[in-house]
């Protein structure tokens, strides 16, 4: 069946609507068949829950802590953690895969960045921008943001916490597109609904080699059922044939 990765998760130690340690998810994603997860809280531009009062270097540490307590509890597991971030423009959000601590520590510059200029500077440090949940519609949100080809490197088309057609939309923005696909659950809590990931051939031990993998179009995007069924996003007709139009007027900032 091949190896299934968690890409969209969120802990209490950063994101304000996290409702789990960082450390608590090992043995809950493992059960569920997951072999590794991409921990990918809110930055301080999102709904995060450090403070912005601290010096730059403590909030980037509290803002890790999560991922690095996650990944600690995983010490001696055939289990893969990594470190994303979910970054957060007029609400529409992007998550970042390929950075890592150090990176943020001396990228204060990215909160005055644009669409554009931080796709640039991700993809500088070899990481990738992918628009998380692009028609995703809540009662806080005003509209829908979508971004050129050219400002992300792929589109989230499957996120388990929208509704059928809110991930429908995105597939068939996404389609034409030809950018690579993914999905994630978007977790901030233990249940027990669909959930979503990236399968691959191979046991990935980096986030480097998911970046890679992600860039050659080598992994596919999946819905986890709760009975342990795995199923390719593309082979769920109301997953990716929208049968509704945005009840949100649909945005196009040019990445900027």
């Amino acid at each position: 069946m091949g190896f299934l990765y968690e890409t969209h998760l969120h802990t209490c130690q950063a994101s304000a609507c996290g409702r789990v340690n960082g450390e608590d998810y090992i043995p809950y994603m493992m059960e569920k068949g997951y072999s590794g997860l991409i921990v990918t809280d809110h930055f301080f531009n999102g709904n995060t829950c450090v403070p912005a009062d601290l010096p730059w270097k403590e909030r980037v540490e509290m803002y890790c802590s999560g991922y690095e307590r996650a990944l600690k509890a995983s010490e001696g597991l055939d289990f893969t953690v990594m470190f994303g971030v979910e970054y957060n423009f007029w609400k529409d959000e992007y998550l970042l895969y390929g950075i890592d601590k150090k990176w943020l520590l001396d990228n204060e510059c990215i909160m005055d960045m644009t669409r554009r200029e931080l796709h640039e500077a991700v993809n500088k440090a070899g990481g990738i921008m992918i628009q998380a949940h692009p028609y995703r519609e809540r009662d806080y949100l005003s509209d829908i943001k979508l971004p050129p080809a050219d400002a992300v490197d792929g589109i989230e088309i499957y996120n388990a916490a929208n509704k059928p057609n809110m991930n429908a939309l995105g597939y068939e923005f996404a389609l034409p597109l030809g950018l690579p696909m993914t999905a994630g659950s978007d977790i901030h809590f233990y249940n027990d609904n669909d959930m979503g990931g990236m399968l691959f051939e191979k046991k990935i031990n980096s986030i480097e080699e998911y970046v890679a993998l992600v860039r050659a179009n080598k992994g596919i995007p999946v819905r986890l059922s709760p009975d342990g069924t795995i199923t390719p996003v593309s082979e769920i007709r109301e997953q990716t044939v929208p049968v509704e139009l945005p009840t949100l007027p649909v945005l196009y900032p040019e990445g900027k």
